[in-house]
């Protein structure tokens, strides 16, 4: 019994130095806005900080435009039938079977349609689709249920899970973020091309930021890679997208968007490799060396 009261209080001792330390590096960041978190009541798409996520945006209010035509449209039209072409109002129906001006028109029309989304759909698609040169590049690992990161350039590497009610303050989160902050974040640069490589580690999982616009499955075995171009320096929150299982939930995802500077100071206190640097990180460093 002894033993066993030693060892938990082992394993609170181990947790409590852990979170501490988690906490002590996100210290060091500076004090960024919550730009990407849901709002109570909200029904908008998150406001867009991507190039990727503003032509989500245009998409979504062009279809508006077009599906509440149509619908309204397709709704007077099945009240005219079922007021005037009822059996009582019309006992006597038609007995015509074919109309080929309405049968042309009815074809056409909707392709025409389908046609005008389409110019503007796969240029969006294709936007997303193909990769950049990365400025940063990052495995995202999806496990039950938690998230691993590698910065595959730097050899850094950290796990990141959800914070508990009464841990929120200690990492600078505000109670109304339960269920998004998580002990760590995946930092990155502003204004740079942040490619991510997703893969999964048990089950399916989706590494999704809606204020990105981006959401790529993480499926076991395979790696897929998304990208992004973050126009704002804050704190974006996102989640698991795809059922998992038995704690989907509870899987949230923490971004920090902060300059250059602060995004190398970061790396440095994680220990990082600068042996390989892209030359925009290259001269980033060289300039804070020469301004010290």
């Amino acid at each position: 019994m002894r033993l066993s009261n030693s060892f938990l209080s082992l394993v609170t001792a181990a947790l409590a130095v852990m979170t501490a330390s988690r906490a002590a590096t996100e210290e060091f960041l500076p004090d960024l806005p919550v730009l990407g978190a849901p709002e109570p009541g909200g029904m908008a798409l998150q406001r867009p900080v991507t190039a990727l996520h503003h032509e989500v945006v245009f998409l979504d209010n062009l279809l508006n435009w077009i599906i509440f035509p149509i619908t309204i449209f397709v709704t007077a039209l099945l009240i005219w039938v079922i007021v005037f072409h009822n059996r009582r109002a019309n006992p006597e129906p038609a007995r015509f079977t074919h109309n080929t001006p309405l049968e042309v028109a009815w074809t056409v029309i909707p392709a025409l349609i389908l046609v005008f989304i389409a110019i503007f759909t796969f240029p969006a698609l294709r936007h997303q689709q193909i990769m950049p040169e990365a400025d940063v590049t990052i495995k995202v690992t999806g496990l039950q249920w938690y998230w691993d990161y590698e910065y595959v350039d730097h050899g850094v590497q950290f796990s990141q899970f959800m914070l508990e009610r009464d841990q929120l303050a200690d990492f600078g989160y505000s109670d109304d973020l339960y269920l998004l902050a998580t002990d760590t974040a995946m930092v990155v640069p502003v204004n740079r091309d942040i490619v991510l490589q997703v893969t999964a580690g048990d089950v399916i999982h989706s590494w999704t930021i809606p204020a990105f616009g981006v959401k790529q499955d993480g499926i076991p075995g395979r790696l897929a890679e998304l990208w992004f171009n973050a126009e704002e320096e804050g704190i974006y929150f996102g989640q698991c997208s795809e059922l998992c299982g038995i704690n989907h939930a509870y899987m949230p995802i923490t971004v920090k968007v902060v300059s250059d500077e602060e995004y190398i100071a970061w790396l440095e206190r994680q220990g990082a490799d600068f042996a390989n640097l892209p030359d925009w990180m290259e001269e980033t460093r060289i300039q804070l060396a020469a301004s010290n």
